[in-house]
């Protein structure tokens, strides 16, 4: 009977692992480069998402979130929120819990506008006074799995107690995925 269950439990965990969808995201721009990684359809429903980013001149952070996406038709819209941690080059490092929302449109099957803005008020924060993020950009998938896109990404954290703001990007980026 062990032996019944644990195959029935691995067949089930294996069938649930293969729906899942997984990518990995690089982006590049002057002075900043941002990577991600994603388990889950990020068109429909759950996904779980790492990320990191750093600044030349003003530090790092990385996060780990979680987002809900909806799509109808062309459209799909997403809610989320993210655990970070900021490690600003001039202040303190700390954390933030931030919430927000995106929307992609899917103009043709290989290309999509994207635009997320995420935001973390005081209260949610340490060792700064805020943090903001925000991207838009166009997505064109080259041949599946792989896709190229470019836009304009902003991340910056308020300084606090006399500390400078630290803008992790401010910029047009490139960046390439591979969507599995």
């Amino acid at each position: 009977m062990k032996v019944y269950l644990a195959a029935v439990a691995t067949g089930l965990l294996l069938i649930a692992e293969s729906a899942n969808a997984i990518s990995v995201n690089v982006q590049a721009g002057r002075h900043f480069t941002h990577t991600s990684a994603a388990i889950g359809d990020n068109s429909a429903g759950l996904s779980f998402n790492g990320n990191w980013a750093r600044s030349d001149h003003n530090g790092q952070l990385g996060s780990l979130g979680t987002a809900f996406s909806l799509p109808v038709g062309p459209l799909t819209a997403s809610i989320g929120g993210k655990a970070l941690y900021l490690s600003p080059k001039d202040g303190k490092n700390g954390e933030a819990l931030a919430a927000g929302v995106g929307l992609s449109w899917t103009v043709m099957p290989s290309l999509a506008l994207y635009g997320e803005v995420y935001g973390a008020p005081p209260r949610l924060t340490s060792g700064i006074d805020s943090y903001a993020e925000a991207a838009g950009g166009l997505r064109f998938t080259v041949f599946k799995p792989l896709t190229v896109d470019a836009g304009y990404r902003v991340m910056n954290m308020r300084g606090k107690e006399g500390n400078r703001d630290n803008k992790l990007a401010d910029g047009f980026y490139i960046g390439a995925g591979l969507n599995f």
